[in-house]
């Protein structure tokens, strides 16, 4: 387990919000800037999920997710096809597995068990490293990384979500129903926010940033110029903290 000294140490920005905001893709874009490393911390949900269907998991039975989540055998490897990450489970690639509604779905239900939750957390917190960490996901700035120099909670509204993960899909080829995309976004807003362990919220030091009306060079600019406010701030130097 890594001590509070070594976290500290290391500057963290934390981006968390619900599904759809544009989180991911502003993490990565913000870490590529700053030459960070980045956390994507939903994935590793997705992929318990995963390991759950594969090994005939049940997703409440807690004892046994709570060992699969102990030992993951998961990589992430970068894909120089497409620019993004693949996901590797003991040794399959399923990052469209993973990546998809049903996925999503999966990783929630996984996520709502304290004991998943507990044994994910070294796991995650092992990404802080130098130069720095962008982490994005749900608790990353209540539960994760609450030392965070800057925390960012990015919000939108359902219909816009809903809306941009549609065009996300159609774009893959894959066929799907857009009145049906908002519901299930609703329903796992309600099971994100409601589950009694690591729920999410905006941290009380958060910036939120409604994303609805912005693309995604508005919104990486917004997130860098309060990291380089929040950097100064503290008296943290990074070679390319923030720079416009």
């Amino acid at each position: 387990m890594m001590n509070n000294m070594t976290l500290n140490a290391i500057p963290v920005l934390t981006i968390d919000g619900p599904s759809g905001v544009g989180k991911g893709t502003a993490a990565l874009r913000v870490a590529q800037h700053l030459g960070w490393h980045i956390l994507d911390s939903g994935a590793l949900y997705r992929v318990l999920g995963q390991a759950a269907i594969k090994h005939g998991v049940a997703f409440d039975a807690a004892d046994a997710l709570e060992a699969l989540a102990q030992g993951l055998e998961i990589e992430f490897l970068p894909d120089s096809h497409t620019g993004d990450t693949r996901i590797v489970l003991e040794g399959t690639d399923v990052t469209q597995a993973a990546r998809s509604e049903e996925g999503g779905k999966a990783a929630s239900l996984v996520a709502a068990i304290p004991q998943v939750r507990a044994a994910l957390l070294e796991r995650q917190q092992a990404f802080c490293q130098a130069p720095g960490l962008v982490a994005d996901g749900r608790d990353m700035g209540t539960v994760v990384f609450p030392h965070a120099v800057l925390k960012i909670f990015l919000t939108a509204s359902p219909e816009e979500r809903a809306n941009r993960r549609y065009k996300q899909l159609k774009e893959k080829g894959i066929d799907v129903n857009l009145p049906g995309l908002v519901k299930q976004l609703v329903e796992r807003d309600t099971r994100d926010s409601q589950r009694l362990v690591a729920p999410l919220v905006a941290a009380d030091d958060a910036i939120q940033i409604d994303t609805s009306h912005l693309d995604i060079e508005s919104m990486v600019q917004k997130i860098l110029t309060a990291l380089h406010t929040a950097l100064q701030h503290k008296g943290v130097v990074s070679s390319n903290q923030g720079s416009q």
